[in-house]
């Protein structure tokens, strides 16, 4: 028998990157929808994510937490979904570096640069991703040397870093090159992607007067 999956998120939060995760794997999930402000910092939650924070998963006994790592796990756990490279396949060295650079250096350089912060001048090196321009050179190299970060193959790479470029483009946060166009159009129109929307979609909360 399958051990169940439960998925905590919020349709408005980075749980909506964890909900297309799980419908690429194509395995039945059960879904706990938090609020933020109560459900999400009461003491049976705190017992799953003492941050107090979505996304988060519960795999039978396993708990993962932090978007990316939520995809990496799934995506060995589930192996028949195709979404990583297997241990030992030489791409999964790419995999790797660009799922984590999107969690790490391109999260941090965009929102600090939406909330205003810019580091000072000789202090590049203090922050760990240099500057947003740095951040923005990278992320385009990688996404023009191939129709997938890693290969040939879609993966949860490209699943998570498409993500961010995705949001971050349509909220204007990340600037639109074209490199970074291209790469979202081949990703946005995914079944998996669509339905994970309509979901979440479904499930915002209606705005007073709406």
């Amino acid at each position: 028998m399958a051990e169940d999956l439960v998925f905590y998120t919020h349709p408005m939060s980075r749980g909506r990157v964890v909900r297309w995760m799980l419908e690429e794997l194509g395995q039945p999930y059960r879904t706990e929808l938090l609020d933020y402000g109560t459900s999400m910092k009461a003491p049976g939650y705190l017992a799953v994510n003492p941050m107090g924070k979505v996304p988060a998963i519960r795999h039978g006994e396993t708990v993962v937490t932090e978007g990316a790592a939520i995809c990496a796990y799934l995506a060995d756990a589930f192996p028949a979904a195709g979404l990583a490279p297997p241990p030992g396949d030489p791409r999964r060295g790419a995999y790797y570096r660009w799922l984590f650079f999107a969690a790490g250096p391109m999260e941090a350089a965009v929102v600090n640069r939406s909330l205003g912060f810019e580091l000072p001048p000789g202090k590049e090196r203090l922050a760990g991703y240099g500057s947003y321009a740095d951040v923005m050179n990278a992320a385009e190299q990688a996404v023009g040397q191939g129709l997938y970060l890693a290969g040939d193959r879609f993966t949860a790479a490209d699943l998570y870093f498409g993500s961010h470029l995705g949001w971050g483009m349509q909220f204007g946060t990340i600037e639109k090159r074209p490199a970074f166009e291209a790469y979202w159009a081949r990703l946005r129109d995914r079944p998996a992607a669509i339905r994970a929307a309509a979901i979440d979609d479904a499930l915002v909360p209606a705005q007073p007067g709406g």
